[in-house]
């Protein structure tokens, strides 16, 4: 079974869940709160250097960081992951847009307005770039989704994971999701899917295993 090492209000946490649930995979999720410093203990570092969530753990003491890397391992072999060459690619490049153009601003604006307690106020300088470039970003979106259900192979794939992950919430740090009612009704057929799991939801052993990596640490 994966042993999941994750936040629970972070984007990039949230699109491995996500798939985890698509794909009705089991594992356990250990609850790691950043915000704490608990990406930063001796321990997880020896698991992930960078001190990052997602992490996870596919074998005993075999560990894989970064999200996109994670959603691409659990995508081998099932729906999730497009047959054909063209379309793996295509997939590949929405999730390395996802990494450069969405995360860095909406992710960002989402850390920073909507998790860190007066976040708002010590990045009053950055939030005008971040709307701008997001903006930008939802624009470039908007507009694949104008004649296409989805970002790859006509399906939903990892690709719609990873852009999902933050979008979704990116009404709840100053974007204006009304502009784009494409995206919109690509996040409504995201939300429909069977297995869909919302970002606040957790299994059954989330709750004892926080705990037992807390004592653990």
């Amino acid at each position: 079974m994966y042993k999941l090492y994750s936040m629970q209000r972070s984007g990039n946490s949230y699109k491995v869940r996500l798939a985890l649930a698509f794909l009705d995979a089991p594992y356990r999720a250990i609850e790691v709160d950043i915000l704490r410093g608990e990406s930063r203990t001796p321990d997880f570092l020896a698991k992930n250097p960078s001190g990052q969530v997602p992490l996870l753990e596919t074998a005993p003491g075999r560990y894989l960081a970064e999200s996109n890397a994670i959603l691409w391992y659990l995508a081998v072999g099932t729906a999730l992951a497009p047959d054909t060459r063209m379309d793996r690619a295509e997939a590949l490049q929405w999730m390395f847009f996802e990494q450069h153009a969405l995360e860095p601003n909406i992710g960002s604006a989402y850390f920073w307005l909507c998790l860190v307690k007066g976040g708002r106020d010590l990045q009053t300088h950055a939030l005008e770039d971040w709307l701008e470039r997001g903006y930008a970003a939802l624009q470039v979106m908007e507009n694949h989704l104008k004649t296409n259900d989805y970002f790859a192979a006509g399906q939903l794939t990892i690709a719609d994971i990873a852009l999902y992950g933050y979008t979704h919430v990116a009404d709840q740090c100053d974007f204006d999701l009304s502009m784009f009612p494409a995206v919109n009704a690509w996040l409504r057929r995201v939300e429909q899917t069977p297995g869909f799991i919302t970002m606040d939801w957790t299994p059954e052993t989330a709750t004892v295993d926080a705990a037992n990596f807390a004592a653990e640490a």
